[in-house]
């Protein structure tokens, strides 16, 4: 089997929210709020859980039309309140391990409400790589999340 070496690269996207930290952070925290904003694929998901505390884990499963299953795991490391949240995740499609992540996100307190700053670094495993969907694909997820806390 011939050696296909893993691929590295990172990111960051800033938002500024019309909320207080202690309330961004807040929908990262809570299950059900997480999911409304964070799952692009709810029609398709058949699994979610957030344990949301240091060493938890965040399970996201789905299942698409075409028979593949997309399995995203987190756990959390760090998790400091209104401040930071560090976690790791890995994808996997049908098995495959596709990316291993590591995140961390900043609440920093601005004049409006709140400035969030997310920075990812990624691992792509044995040729895979899709790091403008993947920017793509976040920055929709964090748009949702300024439509969460809008709806507050």
């Amino acid at each position: 089997m011939k050696h296909i070496p893993a691929a590295h690269t990172d990111f960051a996207i800033k938002r500024e929210l019309d909320a207080s930290p202690e309330d961004v952070f807040q929908a990262w925290a809570d299950p059900e709020a997480k999911r409304r904003w964070s799952d692009c694929h709810a029609e398709y998901t058949t699994e979610y859980r957030l344990d949301f505390r240091p060493f938890g884990h965040e399970t996201h499963r789905v299942a698409y039309p075409d028979g593949r299953i997309q399995q995203i795991e987190k756990v959390f490391f760090d998790i400091e309140p209104a401040q930071r949240i560090v976690f790791a995740y890995d994808i996997q499609l049908d098995a495959r391990r596709l990316s291993v992540s590591l995140v961390t996100v900043e609440f920093l307190a601005h004049k409006h409400g709140t400035r969030m700053v997310y920075k990812e670094q990624l691992t792509y495993l044995d040729g895979h790589e899709d790091r403008a969907e993947r920017i793509r694909g976040t920055e929709e997820g964090l748009d949702r999340l300024l439509l969460e806390m809008a709806r507050r």
